[in-house]
């Protein structure tokens, strides 16, 4: 498939923020030096035989996105090849902030780590670390929250996009911002948080198996880098919700064959991206089409011959609204061509989803190949727009199947898509919260329909504690504190 380069408007954005940038970016090197020659940011105690671990750099004054970034976001290749999957290749403090505006009272960094593509080939892979503030019990708890980045540009991921200072939120990546409460939750009950750039270094939008990778290695990252204070036995949750979903799913899947010696208790996923055949079936014609797109496009970044199969196919107007749309975040991506016949861009013989081509793609996205081994808490709207519910009522069959399975299902009646996370994310998180905290799961499979997962015990007085602690953050009370 053509490279596709981004408009004028993104070179000038480029040219402005390494210009504003390099003076940060001076001081950062400064210090970087004195922390390799004192040792400072050097984490202390490793085990005899380890892997040295990196000096940590400062934050920086103005962030930089990835494609003004590459030294920390892409690795070289023989680097990559010499470090073991998770292992931190390169770590830096940040200063993260609600809506890019507000700074949190928190201690951040990224670390740049070694994962695997769908393919297990090594990539370049970058998370978020953030650890509340205060005293918790050891080992400190882990929640991995998987954000629905749902772009196709660098500056969309979380890891830019969260950070004070980000122009991101400003330019479409508006879902970001808004999930990243979910995280403060998190936090304010002392846990550490991580959270992945799950679409890897090609902004693979919809690529669950890759974000799967990248997710449980993100894992492995958080868990060896002392500073957060969590280590390698610590309970660890999982969280994703839509576009973040996919990630989560497929990590709960690929646990126990890709990452078995992380502690992973839990896993909560809502608005569930089980089956992307039946979604773009859904979205084709209708309104949710521009984003469904945009997954189009990311699929083609993971997956050669699903590319090829594109570039073969595709008509002049497919390839114009695929070169518009590339250098989109998620708000734009979604307003842009609503009610596009997206198949039929595609002068294939018939149906271009029975393309054997096609069909192995979406066969390697699917979830259901395995039952997770972990406790599993899912929700959906029975009224969702954009992911099918019947594809999700599908997956719990599925994976309730087997005896062993765990599932805690929950379908909310009373919402569409956004809303479901703001009535279901809550409820995820209070279930976590049992897991975490050494409370078994329930064994079996339970199915429930409510009128609302507002009406969740507990949930309201929750929900309370979060915006009012979140609020109480906007004039510097630090998260976590006790």
């Amino acid at each position: 498939m053509r490279t596709i380069t981004g408009p004028r408007w993104t070179r000038r954005f480029r040219t402005v923020l390494r210009n504003a940038g390099a003076v940060s970016m001076r001081t950062g090197a400064v210090l970087t030096i004195a922390a390799v020659v004192t040792g400072v940011g050097a984490q202390a105690g490793a085990e005899p035989g380890a892997p040295a671990a990196p000096p940590i750099e400062a934050a920086r004054a103005l962030p930089l996105p990835p494609e003004l970034d590459p030294g920390f976001y892409n690795r070289p290749p023989e680097v990559l090849a010499a470090t073991a999957p998770g292992e931190v290749i390169a770590a830096r403090q940040v200063n993260v902030a609600n809506f890019g505006l507000i700074p949190l009272n928190v201690d951040a960094w990224q670390v740049s780590y070694r994962s695997n593509d769908s393919r297990d080939q090594p990539i370049s892979a970058v998370a978020t670390l953030i650890k509340p503030r205060g005293v918790a019990p050891e080992p400190r708890k882990l929640l991995s929250v998987q954000i629905a980045e749902d772009s196709t540009a660098g500056y969309c991921t979380p890891s830019y996009a969260l950070q004070h200072l980000s122009v991101a939120p400003l330019v479409g990546q508006i879902v970001a911002p808004g999930e990243f409460i979910f995280a403060q939750a998190a936090l304010q009950q002392g846990w550490a948080v991580v959270i992945p750039d799950h679409q890897g270094p090609n902004s693979a939008y919809a690529a669950g198996p890759l974000g799967g990778r990248i997710t449980l290695d993100g894992i492995r990252a958080a868990t060896a880098f002392e500073p957060l204070g969590v280590g390698p036995d610590a309970p660890v949750g999982m969280y994703g919700y839509s576009g973040g979903s996919m990630p989560t799913g497929h990590a709960a899947e690929l646990h126990k064959t890709y990452a078995p010696e992380l502690n992973i208790v839990a896993s909560a996923q809502g608005g569930v991206g089980a089956d992307l055949g039946a979604t773009l079936n859904m979205a084709n014609n209708q309104a949710t089409s521009g984003l469904v797109f945009a997954a189009v496009m990311g699929l083609a970044r993971e997956y050669p011959d699903f590319a090829a199969f594109l570039d073969r196919t595709i008509d002049p107007l497919g390839r114009a609204l695929m070169t518009l749309k590339a250098p989109l975040c998620v708000q734009y991506q979604s307003a842009l061509f609503p009610f596009l016949n997206m198949k039929g861009l595609l002068r294939t013989q018939g149906d271009p989803l029975h393309d054997p081509v096609v069909q192995a793609m979406l066969e390697d996205t699917r979830l259901g190949k395995t039952v997770p081994d972990m406790p599993m808490f899912i929700w959906h709207s029975a009224w969702d727009e954009i992911l099918p519910l019947g594809s999700t009522d599908q997956l719990v069959n599925t994976y309730c199947q087997d005896p062993d399975a765990r599932v805690q299902y929950t379908r909310d009646h009373a919402s569409e898509h956004v809303i479901a996370e703001v009535t279901g994310g809550p409820a995820a998180l209070l279930w976590l919260r049992d897991r975490l905290n050494g409370v078994p799961a329930p064994s079996g499979c339970a199915t429930t329909d409510m009128p609302t997962m507002l009406a969740t015990p507990g949930e309201l007085p929750f929900l309370a504690s979060v915006f009012g602690e979140t609020v109480a953050s906007f004039f510097g009370k630090p998260i976590g504190a006790r």
